[in-house]
C-alpha cells in the first residue's frame, strides 16, 4: 500500500506571506517564554521557592496552554480569518499579561488569609496555591495555547506543502522561545527589571498582534476569506478507512501524550543532575532551558523540508521514539568528556558570551541537545500525521488542538511525577531508565502498527531492543560521574536525591562536608564551623534578654545549634529541603545535637514564605550561610525580604545577616540592608539603636548554656566582645557608598555577571569604636 500525501487546494499567495507569518510566530514564542520566566519568579516570591510551590505554578501555566489549544482547535476550523484571530489573541495576551503584576501585588494578602485557615495542611495550602495561580494566569496562558492551531490553520490556507509549514512554523516559534529565555534569564531582569520587562513583552505581543491583523487584511485576496478544503490523495483516503490506519492514528495520539510526559520529566531530571555539575545559578538554568529549546528548534527545522514527501511516517516516528529511548539512556554518559569539550569551546565561544557560560553550555550540549533534537524532529512529524489523516472538510485545526492539548497534559503530569515521585523515590539513574523505557516502549507500539510488513516489524523490534539493552549496560550513573569529577578519592558517607535538592555528605581530608546541589554548605573544619557558630552566637550575646529566635537555613546545623545553646530560648529553624535535615544528623560534632533539642522546631518551608505567613514574633533572627549568587538566593537579600524580617521582630530585636562575596556584591547587599536598618552596624541590624551593657554580659557568663556560647564565640570577657565591632552606621554607609539597590524587581546579586567581577571584599580598613553603644 503506497504511503499517502496531504495537500490543500492550490491558491495564489504573496511570496512573503509565510516568512512574515514565521516572524510573527517567532515574536509570539519569545514573549511567551519571557512571561514564563517572570511569572515563575514573581509567584515564587509569593508561594516560596519550594518544589511544591514551583510545581503547582508550572502545572497551572501548562493547564492554560492545554485548554487554549483545545478550544482554539475547535474554533479555527469555523472562522474565516484565523490570522486575524491570532492577532487578536496576541493583543489580548499582551493586555492580560500586563495585568498580572497588578494581580500579584494583592495576591500575598489573599494568600496570608487563606493560609491562616489551614496553616499546617500541605494539601489544602497546595490547592489554594493552584487556585490562586490559575486565577492569575488562566486567561493569558489560555490565549497562548490558542496561538498554535490558529497559526497553523492560517498557514494551511496558502500552501501546497502543509507538512513543511508545520515544521517551519514550529521551529520559528521555538527559536523565539530561545531568544525569550536568554533575554529574560540573562539580560532583561538585571537590566530594566521585572516590571519593565513585562512592558517590553506586552509591547511585543501588541506589535505581533497588530501586524498579524494587518497581514490578514492585506492578504485577503489570496483566499483567506473562506475555509480551506483539505484534499487527500485517493490512496490516503483509502488508508484512513483502513482499520490498521485508524488504530495507528490512535497510537500516535497516545505516544505524543506520553512524549509530553517524558520530555517534561526529563527536563526536571536533567536540570537536577546538571545542576550538580554546573552549579545552580540563573545562568546555568537559562542555558539548560535554551539548549532544550535549541535542540527542538533545530530538529523541527531540519525535518520541515521533507514532511510533505511520500514516506512511511508511522515507521519513521517509531524509529525516532526508539532512538529517543536510547539517547535518554546515554544522555549523561558524555559528561565524562565535559572538561575536554569546555577547553575546545572556550577559545571561540568566550568571544560571544561571558567565559563563565562556556562550562554550562558544554555540559548542556553534551547531555541535552541530542535528545532534544530528536524530540524536535518527532513532534512536527506526529502533528503532520495526526492532523492530516482525515478527509472531512475542515477538521485539521481541531485535530491540531487535540494533539497539542494532550501533549501539554502529558507535560503537566511529567513535571509533577518527576519532582514529587521519581527523583525522591527512584533517584536520577532509575528515573532516567524509566523515562527511557517509556519512550522506547512508545516506539515499539508504533512499530507494531507501522506500514512495515510483519517480518520487518519483528526484525526492527528485536534489533532495537538489543541496542537499548546494550545502552542500558553501558550507561553511567550521573551521580557516580559527578562524584568522580568533584570528589576524586573521597568517601561518600551519605546521599539523598530529595524532592527539592540533592544532598551529599562526604569525607574530605580532615573534615566532613555537606553539599546541596553541588554547593558547599557546611563542614566540620574548625574555620568553617566557627563562621557558622558566630552567626548564631553573636546576636544572642548582644541582645540583653532574647526569648524567641528564628534561624533561616539549617545546613549542617551549626548556626541553629549555637542559638539553641541558650537556656530559656525557643528556636524556630526554617529549612527549604527536608533532605538537608536528614544530612545534618552527621554533624552533631558541630551542631550541639540541635535536632534532638526540645526547644528547637524545624519547619520545612521557604524562609521568606514563613516570615510572610507566621504570626510569631522574634527577638533574634539569624540567616545561615546562603551564598547570594545562586538561583533563588537573591530573594533573601532584597529590600522586600529585609522588610519581611522587620515584620516578625519584637521591639528591641536584633538581626544578623551573613554577607560575603566580591566587593561589588558585598556593598550591594550592605547598602540595601542599611536602607532598611538605618542604625545597622557591621555586627547586626537592630530595631532600635544598639545598646551594650556590661551587666548583661556578666549575667550571661554565669548561666551554663550562655557561658558556653560566649566561650565558643571567643568572647570570654566584655572587652573581647567589643573588639568584634568593626563599623557603625556612618562608617558603614561611607564604606558601601552610593550605587544600585537590591530589590525583588532587580535581583542583581543573582545576576552576578552584570556586576564588576573584582576582588573579594576587604574589610580591613574598617576599625570602628563600640564606645558610643555602651550604656551603664
Amino acid at each position: 500500500m503506497e504511503p499517502s500525501r496531504l495537500s490543500v487546494e492550490p491558491q495564489q499567495r504573496p511570496s512573503l506571506f509565510h516568512p512574515a507569518l514565521a516572524a510573527l510566530f517567532f515574536g509570539s514564542g519569545a514573549s511567551a517564554l519571557i512571561y514564563q520566566v517572570l511569572w515563575l519568579r514573581l509567584l515564587g516570591l509569593v508561594f516560596g521557592v519550594t518544589v511544591y510551590a514551583a510545581s503547582t505554578v508550572w502545572a497551572s501555566f501548562m493547564a492554560g496552554l492545554a485548554i487554549g489549544s483545545l478550544a482554539a482547535g475547535r474554533l479555527a476550523d469555523r472562522v474565516r480569518h484565523p490570522l486575524k484571530w491570532f492577532g487578536a489573541a496576541e493583543v489580548l495576551i499582551g493586555v492580560t499579561a500586563l495585568a498580572t503584576p497588578v494581580a500579584l501585588d494583592w495576591l500575598p494578602k489573599l494568600y496570608v488569609r487563606v493560609y491562616a485557615m489551614a496553616p499546617n495542611s500541605l494539601p489544602l495550602v497546595t490547592l489554594a496555591r493552584v487556585a490562586m495561580t490559575i486565577g492569575v494566569l488562566i486567561v493569558p496562558t489560555t490565549l497562548m495555547g490558542a496561538t498554535l492551531p490558529l497559526v497553523l490553520k492560517a498557514s494551511a490556507f496558502r500552501t501546497q506543502a502543509p507538512g513543511a509549514r508545520i515544521g517551519f512554523l514550529y521551529s520559528a516559534n521555538t527559536a523565539g522561545a530561545i531568544v525569550g529565555t536568554l533575554a529574560a534569564g540573562l539580560y532583561l531582569i538585571p537590566g530594566p527589571g521585572i516590571h519593565r520587562t513585562f512592558l517590553l513583552a506586552a509591547g511585543l505581543n501588541l506589535l505581533v498582534g497588530a501586524l498579524a491583523i494587518v497581514l490578514g487584511s492585506v492578504s485577503r485576496g489570496s483566499g483567506d476569506s473562506s475555509p480551506p478544503s483539505l484534499v487527500v490523495d485517493a490512496v490516503e483516503a483509502g488508508d484512513a478507512r483502513d482499520k490498521r490506519r485508524r488504530r495507528a492514528d490512535g497510537f500516535v495520539l497516545v505516544v505524543f501524550a506520553l512524549s509530553g510526559l517524558t520530555s517534561l520529566a526529563l527536563e526536571v531530571v536533567w536540570f537536577r543532575v546538571l545542576t550538580l555539575f554546573l552549579r545552580p545559578t540563573v545562568y546555568g538554568f537559562s542555558v539548560m532551558l535554551a539548549t532544550i529549546l535549541a535542540g527542538i528548534a533545530f530538529g523541527s527545522y531540519v525535518v520541515a523540508p521533507v514532511l510533505d514527501r511520500r514516506a512511511r511516517w508511522i515507521a519513521v516516528l517509531a524509529g525516532l521514539e526508539l532512538a529517543i529511548g536510547v539517547a535518554v539512556v546515554l544522555s549523561f554518559s558524555p559528561l565524562a568528556q565535559m572538561s575536554g569539550l569546555t577547553l575546545a569551546l572556550r577559545p571561540w565561544l568566550s568571544r560571544i558570551v561571558p567565559e563563565y557560560l562556556v562550562f554550562p553550555i558544554a555540559g548542556s550540549l553534551l547531555a541535552i541537545f541530542p535528545t532534544a533534537m530528536l524530540l524536535g524532529i518527532a513532534f512536527p512529524i506526529g502533528l503532520r500525521v495526526w492532523a492530516g489523516v482525515g478527509t472531512e472538510r475542515g477538521i485539521a485545526a481541531r485535530r491540531i488542538g487535540v494533539f497539542y492539548s494532550l501533549n501539554v497534559a502529558g507535560s503537566i503530569l511529567g513535571s509533577l511525577l518527576a519532582g514529587f515521585l521519581l527523583l525522591p523515590r527512584l533517584g536520577s539513574r532509575a528515573s532516567i531508565m524509566l523515562l527511557a523505557a517509556i519512550s522506547f516502549g512508545s516506539g515499539l507500539m508504533l512499530v507494531a502498527v507501522s506500514e512495515l510488513r510483519r517480518p520487518a516489524r519483528v526484525v526492527v523490534a528485536m534489533a532495537a531492543s538489543l541496542v537499548f539493552a546494550f545502552a542500558v549496560v553501558r550507561s553511567r550513573d550521573p551521580f557516580d560521574e559527578f562524584v568522580r569529577q568533584r570528589y576524586p578519592r573521597q568517601r561518600i558517607v551519605w546521599r539523598e536525591e530529595g524532592v527539592g535538592s540533592t544532598v551529599v555528605v562526604h569525607q574530605a581530608p580532615g573534615e566532613l562536608v555537606l553539599t546541596v546541589n553541588g554547593v558547599h554548605q557546611a563542614s566540620t573544619g574548625p574555620a568553617m564551623a566557627y563562621v557558622h557558630h558566630r552567626i548564631g552566637l553573636l546576636p544572642m550575646a548582644l541582645h540583653p534578654d532574647p526569648r524567641d529566635a528564628l534561624v533561616i537555613g539549617l545546613g549542617g546545623g551549626a548556626t541553629a545549634g549555637a542559638v539553641s545553646l541558650h537556656t530559656g530560648v525557643e528556636v524556630d529553624v526554617v529549612e527549604l529541603a527536608e533532605a538537608v535535615v536528614r544530612g545534618a544528623r552527621f554533624f552533631e560534632a558541630i551542631n550541639y545535637g540541635v535536632l534532638s533539642k526540645p526547644n528547637v522546631r524545624v519547619r520545612i518551608d521557604d524562609g521568606r514564605n514563613h516570615m510572610m505567613l507566621t504570626s510569631r514574633r522574634y527577638d533574634v533572627v539569624a540567616a545561615d550561610v546562603i551564598h547570594p549568587i545562586y538561583a533563588g538566593a537573591g530573594n533573601l537579600y532584597s529590600e522586600e525580604y529585609f522588610r519581611l524580617i522587620k515584620r516578625v521582630l519584637k521591639p528591641g530585636a536584633l538581626v544578623l545577616q551573613w554577607v560575603a562575596g566580591t566587593d561589588a556584591e558585598y556593598k550591594l547587599i550592605a547598602r540595601r540592608f542599611q536602607s532598611v536598618w538605618a542604625d545597622g552596624t557591621l555586627l547586626v541590624g537592630a530595631m532600635d539603636p544598639l545598646r551594650l551593657r556590661r551587666d548583661d554580659f556578666d549575667r550571661k557568663l554565669r548561666a551554663p548554656g550562655w557561658a558556653q556560647g560566649l566561650r565558643d564565640l571567643g568572647t570570654e570577657t566584655f572587652d573581647r566582645l567589643l573588639a568584634l565591632f568593626r563599623a557603625g552606621p556612618h562608617d558603614l554607609r561611607a564604606f558601601v557608598g552610593p550605587g544600585p539597590l537590591l530589590t525583588d524587581d532587580r535581583p542583581l546579586v543573582e545576576y552576578f555577571l552584570s556586576l564588576p567581577r573584582d576582588r573579594d571584599v576587604d574589610l580591613s580598613s574598617l576599625k570602628g569604636d563600640a564606645g558610643p553603644y555602651i550604656v551603664k
